[in-house]
């Protein structure tokens, strides 16, 4: 795992961002997608690895520190290693992202009246579930 955790500290220090203002909102966003991903372990209805993987996103790009913190964690660098490392998502995390993601843009399309809004939500979300659908299946699931 330390071999693993090397190679994406490399890229850390290409990435990170030298404007204040956007690193601290960064970091704000990463740590708050880390608390919903730690929610997400052990409420059904939250979805872990798609909050840890924004917030390893916020992080490559915002801290060098809390980047190494999450991909070296005993527990949450299960959930994003193997996305990182090329491996791909477990299907149960495509299956709660996917649940979440179509549950909240159909009550965005209820609540919205605009006929734009609904096809531009839609679109939107048969991309990113066709992106998500195609990614590989790791071969170790972590418990969800």
């Amino acid at each position: 795992m330390a071999t693993t955790n090397n190679s994406h500290k490399s890229t850390v220090n290409r990435r990170l961002i030298s404007n204040g203002v956007l690193r601290i909102f960064l970091l704000t966003v990463g740590s708050l997608s880390v608390a919903l991903g730690v929610l997400g372990i052990f409420l059904p209805i939250l979805p872990t690895t798609p909050f840890l993987l924004l917030s390893a996103a916020c992080y490559v790009r915002s801290s060098e520190r809390f980047y190494h913190w999450l991909t070296s964690h005993p527990v949450l660098s299960k959930y994003i290693l193997a996305y990182l490392d090329g491996r791909g998502i477990p299907r149960k995390a495509k299956l709660y992202t996917f649940a979440t993601m179509w549950l909240t843009m159909g009550l965005s399309m209820l609540v919205v009246p605009l006929w734009q809004v609904s096809i531009l939500l839609a679109c939107t979300g048969l991309a990113v579930s066709t992106y998500i659908w195609r990614l590989p299946e790791p071969q170790f699931e972590p418990e969800l």
